[in-house]
């Protein structure tokens, strides 16, 4: 399998983060808000937006759209 590829089946970094987060607030080890323990999800979808924005509007400077 070459690197390109990927698994079915396996959570990435986020995902494992973001359970870890969360069974630890089932089992009341740590007592933050579901805000704080979904953060790696919404967090890093920030972020695509914010990279996909950038890209978006940097296409339309280059063009001279804007």
């Amino acid at each position: 399998m070459s690197i390109k590829e990927s698994k079915r089946g396996e959570m990435g970094f986020v995902g494992t983060l973001t359970l870890i987060f969360a069974v630890l607030k089932l089992l009341n080890v740590i007592s933050w808000s579901w805000f704080w323990v979904l953060s790696p999800i919404w967090i890093t979808v920030c972020i695509g937006v914010v990279i996909f924005g950038t890209v978006l509007i940097s296409g339309r400077i280059v063009k001279g759209k804007w």
